[in-house]
This record gives C-alpha cells, structure tokens and sequence, in this order.
C-alpha cells in the first residue's frame, strides 16, 4: 500500500512537468521566416512557449499536439508598433474640465510627483503602471493576426515611456516582453498654462534637455567626490530624460506633416538624440536626412480620406489636399528604396482591418510585399530591440506566430490560428454570408470591424435613436440618425461634441456597426461603435484610442422620418436629422 501511495504522490508531483513539457507541432505548411528563405513544406515545434525547431524535415515529437498545415501558411506574428492596446478607458473630464490638460492635471494630482514641471510635461510617466491584464481585451486584435505591439499613453506632451507587449497574458507581467522601450514626445500645448502654444512647446523641450543635461553632470559630480559640494536636489522628471540625452534610450517623435518631421529631425540632431518619427505622411521628403541621422519611422496606415460626406454643396478640395492623399499611400515605398528604415503602425484606425488593406494599397504603390511584411514583422522588432526573440520564426525565439490560409496581400486570406507566447488561439472561420473581418474595435482598443449579415436578412435598422455613453462620473447623451440601403448604414450622430457623419457603415446580424471621427481639445479622435438592436432597444459599445465605453439607446422614430413629421421641440433636439 505505501508503495501505491508513493506512486500515486510521485504522479501527482510529475504531472504539471509532464503538461508544460507537452509540445504543439505544425506540419506541412508553408513558412515564411522573414528572417531567411521562404521553406515551402515544412514543420515548426512549440514548447513552453518557444520555438523549439523549424525546418523541412524537422522530427515531430512523440507528445506532441499535431496541426495539419497543409494548405496554410505560417508567419511571425504581426507587430503594431504604436497602440494604446491594454490600457483602460480614461475617466470623462467633469464639466468645466478643459479637455486632455485638465485630465493630465488631474491625473498629476491624484499621483503626486517631486517633479519641477508642469502636469502633462513630466516624461516619468510609465505606460506599464496604467497596463490591465487579462488576454481577453485583445481578441478582436488577435483575430486579424496581431500578436504583440508597441503601446503608449494617450495625451500630455510627454506621452511618458512605452512598453512593448504580447497580446496574451493573465497578468501585466506576463504580457510585457520589453519596458521601458522609448519616451514619447508629441507636439501639443496644454491648455490655459505653460506651455499654452507650440513655440512654447519647443522652447519648453529645448529648456528641458539642458536641465537633465546639466542635472546628469551634477549627479555624476556628487558620486565622485561628495564632500565640500551640495546635494543636487532629485527630480523624477529629469532623472527620466537622462537615459534619452546620452542615447541609452530613443525618444518617439509623433510628427506626420513636414513642419513637424523637420522640428522633430532639428531636436534630435542639436541633442544628439537616438530618435524616431512616428506617423510619418510626410516623411519621404526627408529621407536622405532619416538615412544619415539613421532615425527609423512608425509609418501610419491610418491613410487620410475625406471627412465630409461628398454633396454638390460641399466645398471642392483644394489640389494641395488631393496630392497629399494620392501621395500617402507611396511613402512605405520611397522610404524602402531609400533605404530608410520603417515599420508599420495603425494609428489609431478605426477598423483593424484596415492595416493590412492599407498595406496592401502600399505593395500597389511601389512597396515590395517582403518589405511590407518585414514593416509589420521583424523591421518592427529591430526598431525595439526584441529582434532577438521576435519578429521571424528562428529557433529559440518566442513563439508568436500568424497562421493564414490564402494569399496574406490578396483578397481571399482568412486567419486561422494565432500563437502567442506559444499558447494557440483559434480564429473561427466567419458565418455563412459574412466577411473575413468578423470581430470589433479601433486601431487602438479592438480589432476588424463586423462584416454584415447573412444573405437574405430583411432587419431594417434605420431610424433615429437617443443613446447614452457611459462615461464614467459624466454620461454623455446623443442621437443617431441612421439611414439603411440594403447592408450599408450612413447618417449622423449627434453629441455635445458635434455632429459626426457616419462613414463605413454596414448591418450585421443583429444590428449595425459604424465608424466616425470627433474633434476634441483640438485633436481629431477616431472611433467605432458596434451596436446590438433588439426590439427598440440597442446596446454596444464605443471604441476609441482613449478606451472602450459602453453605449445604449432607444429607437424614437421609424426609418428615415420625414422631417415634417417632426415637431418643433424635435427638431431642435434632433437638429442633425
């Protein structure tokens, strides 16, 4: 009998060894390593998290879980190399706040600092203290095929320092792969104080640069010889500036118009920073100046398109504004034959979907499709310094891996699984009648938009609505005014914010989904709304870069009301219809 019991106790110690050494091995697939040749029929084996072998004819092992790849191609998982992903919405701005520098005074407050500097200009911040845990927020990201990306806050001039993370994890240590990666700087102003204007602004970052400079050799005195010479006074702010002016650290620039990339080039330069451009429409106008200050650029695919919906009232769009659209989507491709170094980032697109399409309009407009997949793969990874355990299927790597079935630049591709960490994730193939692009969220919060319904639905949702976002401590009221031909939804929704049109509308199954854009404290925010209609009640959610909130609502009119039905008190209520 003890023999048993020890038996049964050695079982019972052994067992989670026997689990975690449990491999996942994928055969006969296509891969693509980016790192070397394309191997056309081969295997790759998982274990505990990483790439154990890759290769033609690799052994699969005895305890393998075996996925058939035939048919399917595997690549390293994608990168996004600037999100917000994994942070939580931010609390709403009480009346009388003014707009994104009240939040960051008031964020300052409730975090005290003994920084010298004004709230919203204090480069200490860490995106990894605001960090949630928990893989489900990023199942929509997931789906179209991301595995990790860079993220960062979302406001102050000092967007503060980034961390990069995989997008899977029950815990903030889990996820995150590298912190801290780089300090953000964007150039903005904040409200009603110093600096309340963009010259103030860059005098403001000059002034900061030579007191951390200063502030380092003092330091470095005191560590020397104490004695005789007072104790320079701690201060968080240029203690985290230190690292950023003797190139130990690179420093993100968000510049897209010319104006900014060349201040951002002019900075970088003068201090002698290790710099990146992030956004970069314009950026194929400096590259001989990015090739020989070797500053890398997170190119957008939030590709600009008109805002205002087209009628033979509106105002035509000048030449100038027509050539920067046309222009965009070629820059991936001078900035490749320039030999510049880019990767890809979503900037806060509203439809996740939208990165590889407008990355595939990138490989038509003079981008080779092995550079467009190294932008959004390994050239991502040795931008951050993690090329050495991401960014290519090599062994020993992590392994993060995007299994697709189809061309990934064509138009009949479907991703099948996701690998993160090495733990699967199997994308369900979409219903019947329904689009590759099944899930929901923005660039910076979610995923793929929904793709409409099945074929043959007769649910008409148009209408006008009342909703409520739920806003913490301040719910925001508005209207829909939803107009429906077939699967496409257009029309407008109305906020204390403005009037927003509707723009990539389009039904689903059980309601409808939508993207727009609203200006707030003088930035352009995106965002998407997916709503669930059941009987004259809706619900959803709405999904920005500043998070994800709640919404419902109640339908108060029919379809496309006639305006003359309407009564006074509507019409004033309801000014937009």
């Amino acid at each position: 009998m003890k023999l048993v019991l020890y038996a049964f106790a050695a079982i019972g110690l052994l067992f989670p060894l026997i689990v975690s050494a449990q491999s996942t091995a994928i055969t006969n697939a296509r891969i693509v390593t980016v790192s070397g040749a394309v191997i056309e029929r081969g295997t790759i084996v998982i274990r505990e998290g990483l790439i154990e072998a890759v290769g033609p004819s690799v052994r699969v092992p005895a305890d393998a879980v075996t996925i058939d790849g035939n048919g399917l191609t595997v690549y390293p998982g994608f990168i996004d190399s600037l999100t917000n992903l994994g942070l939580a919405a931010r609390p709403a701005a009480q009346q009388g706040g003014g707009g994104p520098g009240a939040a960051a005074a008031a964020a300052a407050q409730a975090s005290p600092s003994n920084s010298n500097y004004p709230a919203g200009f204090r480069p200490e911040y860490s995106v990894a203290e605001e960090l949630r845990a928990g893989e489900g927020q990023f199942d929509s990201v997931r789906n179209a095929g991301f595995t990790s990306a860079l993220t960062t806050g979302r406001e102050r001039i000092f967007n503060g320092r980034s961390a990069f993370i995989n997008l899977a994890g029950e815990s903030v240590s889990e996820m995150t792969v590298k912190d801290p990666v780089a300090l953000h700087i964007t150039f903005s102003t904040i409200p009603g104080q110093y600096p309340g204007s963009l010259l103030g602004t860059f005098s403001a970052l000059r002034q900061i640069f030579n007191d951390a400079r200063r502030h380092d050799e003092m330091l470095k005195m005191y560590a020397a010889n104490p004695r005789g010479m007072r104790r320079p006074a701690a201060d968080r702010s240029l203690e985290a500036v230190i690292p950023v002016i003797n190139r130990q650290m690179p420093v993100i620039f968000s510049a897209n118009s010319t104006n900014e990339i060349q201040r951002a080039l002019d900075l970088a330069k003068e201090y002698n920073l290790k710099a990146i451009i992030a956004g970069g429409q314009e950026a194929d106008k400096f590259i001989d100046r990015l090739k020989a200050q070797d500053v890398p650029v997170l190119l957008s695919l939030n590709f600009p398109r008109r805002t205002a919906a087209a009628s033979p009232e509106a105002d035509p769009e000048n030449l100038e504004t027509l050539r920067f659209r046309a222009n965009v989507p070629k820059v991936a491709g001078k900035l490749g034959a320039g030999g510049v170094k880019f990767a890809f980032q979503s900037g806060g697109l509203a439809n996740q979907n939208d990165f590889l399409a407008n990355a595939i309009k990138s490989t038509e407009n003079g981008l080779s499709r092995d550079a467009a997949l190294r932008a959004m793969t390994l050239g991502a990874a040795e931008i951050f310094g993690v090329s050495d355990r991401l960014g290519s299927i090599d062994a020993g790597k992590i392994a993060n891996l995007t299994v697709v079935r189809g061309d990934l630049f064509g138009n009949d591709k479907r991703v099948t699984h996701v690998f993160v960490d090495g733990k699967m994730f199997e994308v369900k193939a979409p219903e019947a009648g329904r689009g590759p692009g099944a899930g929901r969220g923005p660039g910076g919060q979610g995923g793929p938009g929904t793709a409409g319904p099945a074929a043959g639905t007769t649910s008409n949702f148009g209408g006008t609505y009342s909703i409520t976002i739920q806003a913490p401590g301040q719910p925001l009221t508005g209207t829909l005014n939803i107009t429906q031909s077939g699967n496409s939804i257009t029309g407008t929704m109305v906020t204390d914010l403005g009037t927003t049109q509707i723009r990539d509308g389009r039904t689903t199954a059980n309601g409808f989904s939508f993207a727009g854009s609203v200006n707030f404290g003088g930035q352009s925010i995106d965002f998407t709304v997916q709503l669930t209609v059941s009987g004259n009640q809706v619900s959803g959610t709405i999904d920005s870069p500043q998070g994800t909130l709640p919404i419902t609502g109640t339908k108060r009119f029919g379809p496309n009301p006639d305006a003359a039905s309407l009564n006074d008190d509507s019409v004033a209520l309801f000014g937009a219809v």
